[in-house]
């Protein structure tokens, strides 16, 4: 089931468009997303291309679908991450971690594998982070498709305040301290709005507020204000999640 909220003619006050796609089960949402990614993979548009990979349990099952089937990828791929825990890149904690199996299956060469670097001090690793995507940005290339999760408390990636928010303005990539007290990497709202296609994916019964407020604009949601300069969004939901 597919519906649109607003239009693309609308005015950047009104923040982005959201065309919303509801699946009837989280076997069918899986399904699509790996496909989704697949094409965004091997058809990513012209030039230094990349494909923005989320966190959190909700992408896995796509990522370990592509993983067993990898799809032919774009010569000049990039893959880089909305964010990153501050662990080791082979905690079961890690992001990349979780990822890497569907890394290694496109046979990808390290230099285009964009992620944050945690074996550096935190504060260096968003530093280099940032840096490295505005290499990218600064080289031609462009952002395709950019997946984003969204927490039951209404964050996405690592931006949980609206300070986080703040603090990211003029920057692609900042340091974040966690709720759980981790610390974390995440991209900005500035990088968001240079993602031509993002994607919210969203599973699950305890991400219903959040979704409701989200559809609903509610400019006192971190994940809203994180990508109101984008032109459109995209949300995929499944039954459970979808108010």
């Amino acid at each position: 089931m597919e519906s649109r909220i607003g239009s693309a003619g609308e005015t950047s006050g009104n923040g982005p468009a959201i065309r919303v796609r509801r699946f009837d089960s989280r076997a069918e949402l899986d399904a699509a997303l790996a496909e989704r990614i697949a094409l965004a993979l091997c058809d990513p548009g012209p030039g230094p291309a990349a494909v923005m990979l989320s966190g959190g349990s909700t992408p896995l099952e796509a990522y370990r679908r592509l993983a067993r089937r990898p799809p032919p990828v774009s010569q000049g791929l990039y893959v880089l991450f909305s964010d990153e825990r501050y662990v080791p890149s082979d905690d079961e904690a890690s992001n990349y971690r979780q990822a890497r199996p569907l890394i290694q299956a496109l046979s990808l060469p390290e230099d285009r594998v964009l992620r944050a670097r945690t074996e550096l001090p935190l504060e260096r690793a968003a530093e280099d982070y940032d840096g490295r995507l505005a290499a990218l940005l600064s080289a031609g290339g462009h952002i395709g498709l950019g997946l984003l999760g969204l927490g039951a408390d209404g964050h996405t990636a690592s931006l949980f305040r609206m300070e986080d928010l703040a603090r990211g303005q003029g920057r692609l990539a900042i340091a974040v301290q966690r709720p759980d007290g981790r610390g974390a990497v995440s991209v900005t709202p500035e990088l968001l709005a240079r993602v031509r296609e993002p994607l919210f994916v969203v599973a699950g019964a305890d991400k219903r507020e959040a979704l409701a407020a989200l559809l609903d604009r509610r400019p006192d949601l971190v994940a809203w204000r994180a990508v109101a300069a984008c032109p459109a969004i995209e949300v995929w939901a499944d039954a459970q999640a979808h108010p």
